[in-house]
């Protein structure tokens, strides 16, 4: 089994209480890369409009803001490192994973996923 790396011990256990990850997360060593990599990793709409990635609304640069695609609205920094709220509320966290994952992938996104996403993000 792989050991806890990435997010840390105490941001998986405040993880799993929230329900955002599932209590196998644990064993899961967070890959930032691998959150590097999905963010820019473009899915099909299924609506049929242009392909999506998290850098669609978000950008690439973490520490800007974003634009949702859709409605124009602007988005806070994702970056932890100038927007000291992002991570911190477990609740947050999960509606918006469930949400973005679903617009995005076209569905949720895997426990791995998750935190990966989750372990790039905190290295902005």
């Amino acid at each position: 089994m792989k050991h806890l790396s990435g997010l840390g011990k105490q941001t998986l256990i405040a993880l799993i209480a929230a329900g955002t990850l599932s209590a196998p997360a644990a064993l899961l060593a967070a890959d930032p890369a691998a959150g590097a990599a999905g963010w820019t990793k473009e899915y099909p709409a299924p609506d049929g409009s242009k392909a999506r990635s998290c850098a669609t609304c978000h950008g690439t640069d973490l520490t800007q803001p974003g634009r949702h695609v859709k409605t124009g609205k602007t988005i806070d920094p994702m970056a932890p490192s100038v927007n000291p709220q992002r991570l911190t509320d477990e609740k947050k966290v999960a509606k918006w994973l469930l949400r973005n994952c679903r617009w995005t992938l076209g569905r949720e996104c895997s426990d791995t996923e998750k935190a990966d996403f989750i372990a790039y993000i905190k290295t902005q």
